[in-house]
């Protein structure tokens, strides 16, 4: 009983607390509620939908997703015919053919996101140096996870008059150092919502943002369901374990 007891409140504890490998120091960030939080949270499929919008229109020009294939559209919403009409715009470089050359071909609903840069160096010399890192688990990498993007996109700011900004850099309250090389990517009505919801900056930022979380860990729902039917067999051996006891030791005084 004490063991089950012990599980229980590791479980529920872990809800509340998200551990995340931390990218540098903490910032005091603004607590949001998400609906994908706690132990009963779930995904907002609408908002991750818009999310994805907002990654195609404004966040894939300068940052990949590589470990999310198009297919995976599929578990928030999107339709076959959907999935196979977003891959057929990006072209993927695959080989070699029958006669040993590397060829260009349209991406297919199996194929990984297809990223803005074949490689490394090509991304920092489009980005004066810079690397804009991948997204895919961008949520996890930073203390803080979707509170983090949160506060760091809404983090943009005129910087004091006694800062001096470096070339090339934007003063950011919550980035590391407050100047960050990524100019300030979303404002209002920057995308048109196919839903028709108000593009207003705070939710084109929390849409983006609930995506990020959703290619970080896609299988967070199936997880939760899993810890739950794990807890009520936890309740129900244990039940019938103390059952067993008391008739196996009732004529014992």
């Amino acid at each position: 009983m004490r063991l089950l007891i012990k599980i229980c409140l590791i479980i529920c504890l872990s809800s509340f607390f998200k551990i995340n490998v931390s990218a540098g120091e903490k910032a005091d960030l603004i607590k949001q509620n998400w609906p994908f939080d706690g132990f009963f949270g779930r995904f907002d499929q609408s908002s991750i939908q818009r999310g994805f919008q907002v990654y195609r229109e404004v966040c894939a020009g300068c940052h990949g997703i590589k470990y999310i294939a198009y297919r995976d559209l599929a578990n928030v919403g999107f339709t076959t015919d959907e999935i196979k009409s977003i891959a057929s715009e990006y072209e993927i470089l695959d080989g070699p053919n029958d006669e040993g050359e590397m060829f260009d071909r349209l991406a297919k609903p199996s194929d990984k996101f297809v990223g803005p840069y074949l490689n490394d160096k090509e991304a920092r010399v489009a980005n004066n140096g810079a690397y804009p890192p991948d997204l895919s688990l961008i949520t996890k990498a930073r203390a803080g996870g979707a509170d983090y993007l949160y506060n760091l996109l809404n983090g943009y700011k005129d910087p004091p008059e006694n800062l001096e900004i470096s070339d090339g850099m934007y003063f950011n309250t919550i980035y590391p150092g407050n100047q960050i090389a990524m100019p300030m990517p979303i404002v209002d009505e920057i995308v048109e919502y196919e839903d028709e919801t108000p593009a207003t900056q705070d939710q084109i930022i929390r849409d983006v943002t609930s995506f990020l979380v959703w290619t970080a860990e896609p299988e967070l729902e199936e997880r939760k369901v899993l810890g739950i039917r794990v807890l009520i067999f936890l309740i129900i051996i244990t039940l019938m374990l103390l059952a067993v006891k008391r008739k196996v030791w009732k004529d014992v005084e």
